[in-house]
């Protein structure tokens, strides 16, 4: 049985974004959002912590709506519906992604590349999102979610897994290709065992001990330091770490007309490049933006058929910022995920 939710809740709001040492999210008591036309209210179960919700809260991304509650790996329940809102009712178990809502009529959208709409909305960014008890998303917008996995496994895969994949698949890479992997955090460890169960020989380089031997626990071919030669020339290379010093060696790595995804939305300065060594030979650099809805329902049955091992680090919802302090220092080995309602 469903019961309604109380008039208030628990939620972290970005209140004074800035590095994670000067407090910058707000542990409040607010009120519980109410669904409109088209929308449904979700019982929090569990939301997956991703580094854009870091950049929103230390203002590398400035929030667009000031005391924005971030989060937007919400695996949830639906506890009400708004008027129109089809596809699910209460009871249904649904993710809510960062895709929020795009406008349908520019030429990005009827092109079928919506993430790439000038007026697209975001979760944890424009509205609020799942750092709290409860949330509100466009019914058009949530997404059904694959069986055989745990809360905390599905988390991740809502951000981490979705960018992920279309990094791969903007990636470019062949039929049995050599794909670099540059940093080996929540998204790099989903996208990897995607790629193997591809085909794909991966190479990782980060710099994390714990990472290297994660890598070659899920089936990385060699895993070595974030800016050391992989052992062959790549055909493809994602940049999952959003350091920009290490666009050079990733180009240098590739092997001619090889193509490297910068999978972040941010990035710091990338240093000068040479023509010669970084881009010749029909090297290529692409940017990585969201994802389509039809993409994240492609992962997601991927995901459904192919059981991806999805590491994860568990914190309550109160320890949000604790959390985002530990990504923030490299402190975390896959995915942190908070545990807000138990089910």
């Amino acid at each position: 049985m469903v019961t309604e939710p109380s008039t208030r809740m628990h939620a972290w709001r970005v209140g004074r974004p800035g590095p994670m040492a000067s407090r910058p999210l707000d542990w409040s008591r607010v009120v519980v959002p109410r669904p409109g036309d088209g929308e449904l209210l979700v019982r929090v179960l569990v939301c997956g912590v991703c580094r854009t919700d870091l950049h929103v809260a230390e203002g590398d991304l400035p929030v667009h709506r000031p005391g924005v509650t971030p989060g937007h790996e919400v695996v949830g329940e639906v506890v009400a519906t708004g008027g129109d809102a089809a596809g699910f009712a209460v009871g249904d178990r649904v993710g809510i992604a960062w895709l929020r809502e795009t406008c349908g009529s520019c030429r990005y959208c009827l092109r079928d590349r919506e993430n790439l709409c000038p007026r697209s909305r975001y979760t944890g960014w424009d509205e609020d999102g799942g750092y709290a008890e409860f949330a509100v998303v466009p019914a058009a917008y949530a997404l059904p979610l694959p069986t055989g996995y745990t809360d905390d496994e599905l988390a991740p895969l809502l951000c981490a897994g979705l960018i992920g994949y279309h990094a791969l698949e903007r990636a470019a890479v062949p039929e049995g290709g050599r794909l670099g992997v540059y940093g080996f955090g929540g998204s790099a460890h989903l996208t990897a065992q995607v790629a193997i169960a591809r085909g794909v020989t991966v190479h990782v380089m980060t710099r994390s001990a714990e990472a290297r031997e994660l890598a070659l626990g899920l089936g990385a071919a060699t895993a070595v330091g974030a800016a050391e030669p992989p052992p062959e020339p790549l055909d493809s290379a994602i940049l999952f770490a959003p350091v920009g010093e290490l666009v050079p060696p990733a180009l240098e790595a590739l092997d001619r007309g090889g193509t490297l995804a910068i999978a972040g939305i941010h990035l710091s300065d990338v240093p000068p490049l040479n023509y010669q060594r970084h881009l010749f030979q029909e090297r290529q650099i692409r940017s990585v933006t969201a994802n389509t809805r039809a993409e994240a329902r492609e992962f997601l049955r991927f995901a459904g058929e192919h059981h991806l091992a999805v590491s994860t680090r568990p914190y309550s919802l109160d320890q949000a910022d604790r959390a985002l302090a530990d990504l923030a220092a490299d402190r975390v080995n896959g995915a942190a995920v908070l545990r807000v309602t138990s089910r």
